[in-house]
């Protein structure tokens, strides 16, 4: 059942000030393959977020995955091996084997408006994905923005694989701008989707619209029991557009956000909030407001995917083109931001964990934004520490 109606969610985060301040330009390596380290200290896997990661790490570009994509924005690592990624522009969802990097389209979702910043946006997998093989996606129409699920079946021929999509959730607004996209299932099964506020700023400080928020749903788009409203799926709010979503060892819930044109920032999510979009921007004295735990100048970051990994938030930058590091010590960064292939591989989209040590990372460069490469966009294979 879909549900139009939201009310409003307050989130906590705990402070630190983190300012990134490298530099770089738009360079890419003529070949598939490229390694950054700063100060390489490396760790163990399974570290506990509670355990203080060293103040230093690591980054190396083990291969190319997949090359000559064309604005892919979502990825999903689907079980075993494999990986599905989404076209914003072309609405497609297409399998790439992380091995040989080989390609199967598995179809085209329909109803997809591709414009300015929306388009087919975010994938996830269900978390029954192995007996249901359902994959949910958020996509822009030409009336909002929504979630939709599909079957997905291999044994089709290539381009037919994709059922025809179950509306889960509509009525998120949309825009040129700002449409947020980020979806994922968290530890708890719930289904969690990061929104923008479509340039309508006010939005974010309404409790009865669904822009600039993060929602969380039962994965049939219901209000998740536990939701901090009530029958609501608002968990937080006063955001101007989230489009990343990760979980720490300890299955804390972290956000990144984009900022206008002061601070980007890195948020720790609880439920029952504000983080004070559009009334302030990064760190705030106003005790109503929950300041982030990292900000950034919008020049080096204006983040888009993160993940957890080695006891670190690692989050994509698009217009800063450079792959961020951030230690944390439970809610808290343990040492300052610390930044990675800058420039190396232009714009930075999509970070997905991979098991261990290893990160999946997408480029954004054919998004109208980017200075391509004759080989972008691409999927590359990252180890980190």
């Amino acid at each position: 059942m879909v549900r139009r109606r939201v009310v409003t969610a307050v989130v906590a985060a705990t402070a630190l000030l983190a300012v990134g301040c490298s530099s770089g330009g738009g360079g890419t390596p003529s070949g598939g393959e490229s390694s950054s380290a700063g100060s390489a200290a490396p760790s163990a896997s399974g570290r506990t977020a509670e355990e203080t990661p060293p103040a230093k790490g690591s980054v190396r570009v083990v291969r190319t995955v997949a090359d000559h994509l064309k604005t892919p924005w979502g990825l999903a690592a689907l079980p075993g091996s494999g990986l599905l990624v989404s076209s914003r522009d072309d609405g497609t969802i297409t399998r790439v084997d992380d091995r040989t990097g080989r390609r199967t389209l598995l179809g085209t979702v329909p109803g997809v408006a591709a414009d300015g910043e929306g388009g087919l946006l975010g994938i996830a997998l269900s978390p029954d994905h192995a007996s249901d093989h359902l994959v949910y996606a958020y996509l822009t129409t030409d009336s909002d923005n929504r979630i939709v699920r599909m079957l997905y079946d291999p044994r089709k021929p290539a381009g037919e694989q994709l059922g025809a999509p179950d509306t889960v959730f509509k009525g998120i607004p949309k825009g040129f701008i700002h449409n947020g996209g980020r979806i994922a299932f968290g530890p708890d099964g719930m289904l969690y989707a990061g929104t923008g506020e479509s340039g309508d700023r006010g939005l974010a400080q309404d409790r009865n619209s669904l822009g600039g928020k993060i929602l969380r749903m039962t994965p049939e788009g219901e209000p998740a029991p536990g939701n901090p409203f009530g029958n609501s799926v608002v968990y937080s709010y006063g955001h101007r557009n989230v489009q990343g979503l990760a979980w720490d060892g300890k299955q804390r819930l972290y956000a990144s956000e984009f900022g206008q044109d002061t601070w980007d920032e890195l948020n720790a999510i609880k439920p029952g909030g504000n983080y004070g979009w559009p009334d302030t921007e990064g760190r705030s004295s106003d005790p109503g407001y929950q300041n982030p735990i990292a900000q950034w100048h919008t020049d080096v970051a204006s983040p888009s995917g993160i993940a957890y990994a080695e006891g670190s938030i690692w989050m994509a930058g698009l217009r800063g083109e450079r792959l961020w590091r951030i230690p944390l010590k439970g809610t808290e960064t343990s040492a300052p931001p610390q930044a990675f292939l800058t420039g190396a591989y232009g714009r930075l989209r999509t970070v997905v964990a991979a098991g261990g040590d290893k990160l999946w990372l997408t480029t954004s460069n054919t998004d109208g934004r980017g200075k391509p490469s004759p080989t972008d966009d691409r999927i590359l294979e990252v180890v980190v520490s």
